[in-house]
This record gives C-alpha cells, structure tokens and sequence, in this order.
C-alpha cells in the first residue's frame, strides 16, 4: 500500500546523505514517486559523475515504486501549469504534485515553495 509521494529533491537528500534523508529513507517500502522524477534523479546522479549504471543501480535498490507518466496524467500536470506558473514550478515537480493529488497523499519535498501552493496537497518539507 502507497501512503506517501516522494519529490525528487527528497530522495536526493537521502542518497546524499543531507539532513532530512533519514525521514525519506523511512517511507520507501511505502512511497512512490513518478516515472518523470525516476528520471531527473537518475540524471542528477549521472551529471554528478556517478556511473549510469551505478545510478540506476542505487534507485533500483531503494524499492520505491515508479509511477508511469502516462497519457491521462501528463494531460493534467499540463494542467496545473496555470496554476503554478508564477510559482516556477518546473514539469518535474508538477509531476510529483500531481501524482500527490490523484492518490490524495501526502509528499515530502526540500523544496519550502511548494508549501504556498494552494493545490489540495499535503506538503511535507523534510527539512
């Protein structure tokens, strides 16, 4: 069972040892987070010098479930950018958001912005 949306910055800050990883490090037998944000974690690690598969590796191991970004979905981050957009909330995190809201859960994220949004979601800062 899902209980909890996993931004990219959060998992970050677990996989590099930042305070606030413990908490995220917690929830991955029950988080999730979407394909979008699999994939910016995934190119942050790689643009850090980690080696591709050592990268892919590290996220394979923390058996957090990777939601698709599919057709319906990415229709309604599309949407939220009306939203968001004087917020600079990038696709990568209105993905998360999005994903948080369909599943009416609640996200841990660093990023302090995300807690103006008026946007029915539960944000919780790790930090």
């Amino acid at each position: 069972m899902i209980e909890f949306v996993l931004d990219s910055s959060a998992v970050l800050a677990d996989l590099h040892g930042e305070p606030g990883g413990e908490t995220v490090a917690s929830t991955y037998p029950v988080a999730c987070m979407s394909a979008v944000n699999y994939a910016e974690i995934l190119t942050k690690l790689i643009d850090e010098g980690v080696p591709s598969a050592q990268a892919e590796d590290m996220l394979e191991q923390l058996r957090c479930q990777v939601l698709d970004a599919d057709q319906h979905r990415s229709a309604l981050v599309g949407l939220l950018h009306a939203h968001t957009r004087r917020k600079g909330i990038s696709i990568g995190d209105r993905y998360c958001l999005q994903l948080a809201r369909e599943l009416r859960l609640p996200v841990f994220t660093t990023d302090r912005q995300w807690s103006e949004l008026d946007l029915g979601v539960d944000v919780r800062l790790i930090r």
